[in-house]
């Protein structure tokens, strides 16, 4: 099986060389590129073709958020990771509605790097531990209702939602609601219909801006 390939978003060198170093000793990881710039990742995107881009927020020219948000327009295949040093709900929701993969704080960088990787190539949404509270204070208090226009999701439907953001797969989730895979695939594709959602990432990413799980 050929390795997955990585593309790193960084201006500091220092900071992108660990994290170049880290992965690299990961065996079926490719870093096939690094970039300094925000406005130099198309570029290197058409020409190194990864399969998922490391991004920090703060980079010059073209913001990270800025960056992410055209590749996600351009290229929506490509997985996005962003890597932080930014613990505000702002930047953490802002993140969410650009539509990145994963949101990791350079402070626990070394320690959940990987695991993050793993969790998004296996088609889920990666928030890092220490900003799941911020997820919990900015929708708590939303109404565990639909917006208005969309159909209603029943109980149980509301239930696999809260799963699904919570990284749980469709057995995991069978096992939790005591209903089998099947029934699973059922609710999840009726529940795609009645929100007019293609994917599970963005069923998932769905939950989490309404505050069906508050990722504790």
């Amino acid at each position: 099986m050929p390795p997955y390939r990585l593309l790193l978003a960084e201006d500091h060198v220092i900071f992108r060389e660990a994290i170049k170093q880290s992965l690299q000793e990961i065996p079926g990881l490719e870093v096939v590129g690094e970039v300094s710039d925000g406005s130099e990742l198309n570029a290197a995107v058409e020409k190194l073709a990864p399969q998922m881009v490391v991004l920090d927020i703060g980079l010059p020219q073209v913001s990270g958020l800025e960056a992410a948000q055209d590749l996600k327009r351009h290229h929506p295949e490509i997985k996005i990771l962003i890597l932080t040093m930014y613990k505000t709900r702002e930047h953490l929701s802002r993140a969410l509605k650009v539509g990145v993969d994963g949101y990791l704080l350079k402070e626990n960088a070394f320690n959940d790097l990987i695991t993050a990787i793993n969790t998004i190539r296996a088609g889920r949404i990666y928030i890092s531990s220490l900003v799941s509270q911020l997820v919990q204070e900015s929708f708590l208090m939303k109404s565990w209702n639909t917006p208005e226009g969309d159909a209603p999701l029943s109980p149980r439907e509301k239930d696999v939602l809260k799963y699904l953001a919570e990284g749980k797969s469709n057995n995991e989730i069978a096992e939790l609601l005591i209903i089998s895979g099947s029934t699973v695939r059922i609710h999840l594709a009726n529940i795609k219909k009645k929100l007019s959602i293609k994917t599970n990432v963005e069923l998932a990413r769905y939950a989490l801006k309404q505050g069906y799980t508050t990722l504790t």
